[in-house]
This record gives structure tokens, sequence and C-alpha cells, in this order.
């Protein structure tokens, strides 16, 4: 038996295939026409606990340059919602630890600017006043373009780091923290903008947090809150279990 997903995927092939074949005169009526797609359930985004985001954030061996860079990434992950591709195309300057801001390049090369808590500046200021240099310093005999300097987050021979390397870290610590396996960076965005809703935060300020252009993409986190907030009373009110 096939999901409702499956068969809508189906569904849509032969409508394309009989739409073609129709405009090419093969067939006087399109059959598919009278076709109807299956409902599908709405697959609710999968986000962390508070406990899961500290053994996360604590599983990074902060007494290196490559770890304390790492907590750095995480922090500003879970600080901002931003997508793995917009930490990977962070540059020095779009990092302001002053003001206490991050500017965020999204689809389509929109921007946005996004607020960052103390303790995620405070990290992101010890990673490039600290372990930042270091990286360059160490890679830069390597780097074959100098403009990659300019990138924030490096690995240990001086190179921006690719949305890929950056997924493969976030596994790395996923699995050194005992966390579910199946947990994406993806995770930390869906987190920060659910937490944002339960704690009482605008719709329309957390679509633009997140760089959403439609407020309908962000709407589906009010079901995360609310869920989260019947677990809240479930365990707390005293005649949840009557």
């Amino acid at each position: 038996r096939y999901s409702a997903r499956t068969l809508n995927r189906h569904l849509s092939a032969l409508r394309g295939f009989y739409k073609w074949l129709n405009k090419e005169k093969y067939l006087e009526v399109d059959p598919s026409l009278i076709l109807t797609s299956p409902r599908t359930s709405r697959r609710l985004p999968q986000t962390m606990s508070d406990e899961d985001v500290q053994k996360l954030l604590l599983s990074c061996d902060t007494d290196t340059a490559a770890g304390l860079r790492d907590r750095a990434i995480l922090e500003c992950m879970y600080a901002t919602g931003a997508r793995i591709s917009e930490i990977s195309h962070l540059d020095r300057e779009d990092v302001d630890i002053s003001q206490g801001v991050v500017r965020l390049f999204g689809k389509g090369s929109k921007e946005r600017d996004v607020p960052l808590y103390k303790t995620a500046r405070d990290w992101l200021e010890a990673y490039m006043y600290g372990a930042r240099p270091q990286l360059i310093a160490k890679g830069r005999k390597s780097l074959r373009n100098p403009r990659e300097e300019k990138a924030l987050f490096v690995s240990i021979r001086g190179h921006r780091m690719s949305a890929d390397v950056l997924r493969k870290m976030f596994e790395t610590y996923v699995k050194k923290a005992g966390l579910d396996p199946m947990l994406t960076p993806h995770a930390m965005r869906h987190t920060f903008a659910t937490e944002l809703l339960s704690g009482g935060a605008d719709l329309r300020v957390v679509q633009e947090l997140l760089g959403h252009q439609s407020l309908s993409t962000t709407q589906i986190y009010t079901h995360l809150s609310i869920e989260r907030l019947k677990d809240a009373a479930k365990q707390a009110h005293p005649r949840s279990e009557l």
C-alpha cells in the first residue's frame, strides 16, 4: 500500500503525460481530469527539546580552535534560525558584535538582520578574535583564493566551510551527544521558530526573522507551539490524568 504522498507524485506524472498526449492530438479527451488526489496529512517539522539543545552545545571541545568554532556555529544556528546554506555564506563583515546583529542572505539573495542573544554573541566573539585567526593562519599557505579569508567560518585549512561540511559537523555532534540520529541542522531552525511563537512572538516577526516570503510557510510552526502548550498543560494540570 502506497502513502498519499507517493500516490500524488505518481498522479502528477500521469497528469503531465496525458496533458501532453492531449496537446499533441493523440487523445481527444484527457482521462486524468477525473482523477482525484488523496489528502495528505501535514507533517510537522522536527524540533529539539531544551535538554537536547544543551547536550548538543556542550558536546563541543572548546579548548581547541575547531571545537570553539563549532560551538560558535551551533550557537549562531540556534540564535538566528538560519538555514545551513546561510551559515556557510556568512562573511566576517556580516556579524556586528557590538550591535549584536548578524546579517543573513537568504533565498534570492534577500538579506535580513537577525539579533543575537548575549550567549551566542559571546561565543562568536571568542571565535572571531581567538580561534578564527589561528585557523586562517594555519591555512594561509593552502588558500587558492585570498577572498576565502573573508569567510566567517573556516576549516582547519582556512577554507570556507561548505553547507555539506557543516551538515557533517552537525551529524558528528548529534552522534557524540547521543541524540536522535535523524536530527538535521534544520531542526534547530524549527526549534528557533517554535520557541519564539511559544514565547508570544508575532507571527509576522517570526516570518521576517526566518526569511519566509509567504506567511503560510511560517504558520506551520503555530501548530508546533500549540502542541508544546498541550504537552505542558498535560504535565502540569492536576486533572490531566483523570
